[in-house]
């Protein structure tokens, strides 16, 4: 598996590029290291939906696993005193996984716009729980403090950041791995003729939910992150619709040609959010979605097309 990774160029390229970035956040100032920890953590969710995107699928819900990852991890540190990453982290993309499974079998028979209003309405739920209920933090959420490494606790935030970038690695290229499978081929099959797929003997309604599993995991697992790296969790930043806005926002912005593009994305769409609210606190969200106006007009297949000529070439030369 190893070494079927590393002989794909995306990867390998990939892994290169990880690998620097973490080096370099040694360097990095802490509002810097937690901007890009933030668009990583994103990233994760981007990626998840990048897989549903290229299957002709969207979904305005999936702040319902970015706020399940979340929450399980600040409930399993608040009543269970857990605080090792790796515990954390495996709880969020379980508990995610497991309400993805069960949505799955609904949403799978749904297309267009009912599967983006349905998984909406999913999400709208949790968040009306999360809201109401004293003994999940109500409005006020809880605090995330203690992280720590197999019983070591870190001094500072650059052990999770480099936890983080490790997560994305892994991600990426089981997403990468898995598109180039025979099941991932299947992705832009159905999105271009669900009947022929029927015809070739798959199951179009299984094979959607594999991928809705998939997706909904790695929101989870986005969520983790991002309470681990944010220190707090509410239902306002974790579960809210304007969450999913967000995450597919990003989508539109990176582009679907690479399982690169979510992460490069996200930190982009972090640090155009952190200047914008600098620069214009009372207009930031109008300078967002000028942003996102601009791509959609100037470069329709996202941030990627400016990256995508020059990443075949380094490949080519390299490969």
């Amino acid at each position: 598996m190893v070494s079927m990774a590393w002989n794909d160029k995306t990867i390998r390229w990939a892994i290169i590029g990880f690998a620097l970035l973490a080096a370099a956040g040694w360097l990095l100032p802490t509002w810097i290291l937690n901007n890009v920890m933030f668009g990583l953590a994103r990233g994760l969710a981007v990626l998840g939906l990048l897989v549903l995107w290229r299957t002709g699928l969207v979904s305005f819900g999936h702040a319902l696993y970015f706020g399940l990852g979340a929450y399980a991890v600040a409930l399993l540190e608040k009543y269970g005193g857990v605080t090792d990453v790796f515990l954390k982290f495996g709880a969020a993309i379980i508990v995610a996984g497991v309400f993805g499974f069960l949505l799955g079998f609904v949403l799978r028979n749904y297309r267009a716009i009912f599967f983006a209003m349905l998984s909406l309405a999913f999400s709208m739920v949790l968040y009306g729980v999360l809201v109401k209920m004293e003994v999940l933090g109500s409005t006020d959420g809880f605090s995330v403090t203690q992280n720590t490494i197999l019983g070591w606790k870190p001094d500072g935030k650059y052990p999770l950041f480099c936890f983080i970038v490790l997560t994305c690695v892994i991600a990426l290229s089981a997403v990468q791995l898995y598109l180039k499978s025979a099941l991932g081929h299947l992705t832009t099959a159905i999105r271009d003729n669900e009947l022929r797929v029927e015809y070739l003997g798959y199951s179009v309604a299984r094979a959607i939910h594999v991928k809705y599993l998939a997706s909904a995991c790695l929101a989870g697992a986005a969520g983790g992150a991002m309470a681990m790296a944010l220190g707090q969790v509410d239902p306002d930043s974790m579960v809210n619709w304007t969450v999913s806005g967000e995450l597919v926002f990003i989508t539109i912005m990176s582009g679907a040609g690479s399982v690169v593009a979510p992460f490069i994305g996200a930190i982009v769409f972090e640090f155009i959010r952190t200047y914008a609210f600098e620069l214009a606190p009372q207009a930031w969200q109008l300078i967002v979605g000028g942003t996102l106006l601009a791509i959609i007009f100037f470069l329709p297949g996202g941030i990627w097309s400016l990256l995508e000529k020059p990443w075949a070439k380094g490949e080519a030369d390299n490969g």
